[in-house]
């Protein structure tokens, strides 16, 4: 496989907003080799610097745009500027969307990028997610995996 990268995104200290950074601990025992993992906070520069040089970039991201929460959406930034529900509603002041259509603005994007989005419950002060985002990491990881090795494949 080329190189790969999952970036799970998000505050650890505001529940659901943990989801990405939970996908990423869960994968950590069961990604293929080769496959690197990272935790951010969601600050725009720190996503494009962390993502260079990779070849597939996932990117998993708690939102918050009123859906039922566990909700999972995913998006393939090839297929052009992610959606409404990225841009608007991630929980960062400068979110995984804004820093995606920046990277694509300055030519910056990775050669594929797929964008996770989990849609949370709760976004208070503490730890823990909510019984259906922590249901809703599980299928993502799932996932996950399945694209890691559909990429595996096609490059194999």
């Amino acid at each position: 496989m080329r190189s790969a990268l999952v970036i799970g995104v998000g505050n650890p200290y505001r529940r659901d907003d943990a989801a990405g950074r939970e996908v990423v601990r869960r994968l950590r025992r069961r990604a293929p080799g080769g496959v690197r993992l990272a935790e951010l906070g969601g600050e725009g520069a720190a996503l494009l610097e962390a993502w260079e040089g990779a070849d597939l970039v996932i990117l998993v991201d708690a939102v918050a745009s009123g859906a039922a929460g566990g909700t999972v959406y995913r998006f393939d930034a090839a297929d052009g500027p992610l959606p409404a529900v990225l841009l608007r509603d991630s929980t960062h002041a400068v979110g995984v969307a804004d820093a995606v259509e920046l990277a694509r603005a300055l030519g910056r994007l990775p050669r594929r990028l797929l964008v996770y989005g989990i849609e949370g419950e709760h976004f208070s002060a503490g730890v823990g997610l909510s019984p259906r985002v922590r249901r809703a990491v599980r299928g993502v990881v799932a996932s996950i995996l399945a694209d890691l090795r559909a990429e595996g494949e096609r490059d194999g």
